[in-house]
């Protein structure tokens, strides 16, 4: 139903732009449609993207023995972005087409499939002031900041998985300055409803508030590619981005600050306060990348309880985690990438042993990140527990 809507949607947009607006079809990889307003007071940029990828994982007690394969369409998006009025009011929405990007329905969601990715405006109301409204991701760890679309190695770090703030509904301000004439500051600030994307049925505990610093001592990146993996750019000078993040989120009802499950208490919903902090590191220069990450969540109180004291089973993944990843970008855009993740959650609290992913990638890049195909190999370790392989191949088609 939905992609009949959407057929629908783009036969009309294209019938009434022929008589209405300016169409330009753009490069591959720019977009399906570019539309500018007769009056320029609007444009729309479609795009869409698919991934499609292949896993196999084996499980290492007494010998390597597979615990199955997997073929799936991973992502398969929608995007529209451009102004509304003005060049300083734009816009983004994109939506999620595929299981893994509309999975998570519930009661908080109306049982609704999740089907809005991100949908917000940006106003860039006053010299370097912008302030975003809507549902986007917030600005906390580099790794989710930095799109699937643009990732070096298949899929992201155990640290995401464990520690990500990823979406949420609010506000945010952002800002940048410059120190000298190439040290660039940028700081953002965002107050969200605290319990992740596509959210109808809240606000259930308090409110998240993340804020974020990065300076860039030798400038801009080259293209904006600071959150593009890999040094495609091959930058002719070292470029650097050091950066800090701090979320707070007042009486989380979720495992994961904004994310994982619901505390469920005899009575209601079980609140505490969740902070998490990220530091993160970006070098590029001549093909050659590194980034550097770690991550430390704590909570007032992590062990879920009923009014009455007894245990509810939830407890907060309360934790620390370090991502390291550094890559080399050949002249015919061969890449390799190795990562090295540790995860350390509270085993008292959580009861969950150290985790390390050792992961080693080779991405062939066609036309940049737009048209790629990345395959990996990573290997888990589990303090006191069984060892693992997961081997991905995958093929990104950006349109």
């Amino acid at each position: 139903m939905c992609f009949r809507i959407l057929t629908v949607l783009f036969l009309f947009i294209g019938l009434n732009s022929v008589k209405s607006q300016e169409v330009k079809a753009p490069a591959f990889g720019k977009g399906i449609l570019n539309l500018v307003g007769k009056d320029s007071t609007w444009s729309m940029n479609v795009s869409g993207r698919m991934q499609f990828l292949g896993i196999g994982q084996w499980s290492e007690n007494d010998k390597l023995s597979s615990i199955g394969s997997n073929f799936l369409i991973r992502r398969g998006r929608l995007k529209f972005k451009g102004f509304a009025y003005s060049p300083k009011l734009k816009y983004k929405v994109e939506l999620g087409l595929s299981n893994r990007d509309i999975s998570g329905a519930s009661e908080f969601t109306h049982d609704a499939p999740r089907y809005i990715l991100d949908a917000f405006v940006m106003w860039n109301f006053y010299e370097n002031f912008e302030l975003w409204i809507g549902q986007t991701k917030l600005p906390g760890n580099i790794e989710r900041i930095v799109s699937s679309a643009n990732m070096q190695l298949v899929d992201r770090s155990l640290l995401n998985n464990r520690f990500t703030i990823d979406r949420d509904m609010g506000a945010q301000l952002r800002h940048k300055f410059y120190l000298s004439d190439k040290f660039l500051i940028r700081e953002a600030f965002a107050l969200s409803q605290g319990e992740g994307r596509n959210v109808s049925k809240g606000n259930l505990g308090g409110y998240q508030y993340t804020t974020r610093l990065e300076l860039l001592p030798f400038g801009a990146f080259t293209g904006n590619t600071e959150y593009v993996g890999g040094d495609l750019k091959r930058e002719q000078s070292p470029k650097l981005l050091l950066g800090v993040a701090y979320d707070a989120n007042k009486n989380a009802v979720k495992t994961r600050s904004n994310q994982g499950n619901y505390m469920f208490t005899d009575t209601g919903f079980y609140e505490t306060d969740i902070n998490t902090l990220f530091v993160n590191a970006i070098f590029k220069y001549n093909g050659f990348s590194f980034l550097g990450e770690y991550a430390d969540r704590k909570a007032d109180n992590a062990i879920a309880v009923n009014k009455d004291g007894t245990v509810t089973g939830d407890v907060v993944q309360v934790g620390k985690g370090l991502n390291l990843m550094s890559g080399y970008v050949f002249k015919n855009n061969l890449e390799i990438t190795g990562r090295y993740t540790s995860v350390e959650l509270d085993k008292q609290i959580t009861n969950e042993n150290k985790e390390n992913q050792y992961t080693f990638g080779v991405s062939k890049y066609l036309v940049g990140h737009k048209l790629k195909v990345q395959t990996d190999a990573t290997y888990l370790t589990e303090v006191g527990g069984p060892d693992g392989l997961i081997y991905r191949l995958q093929l990104e088609v950006h349109f």
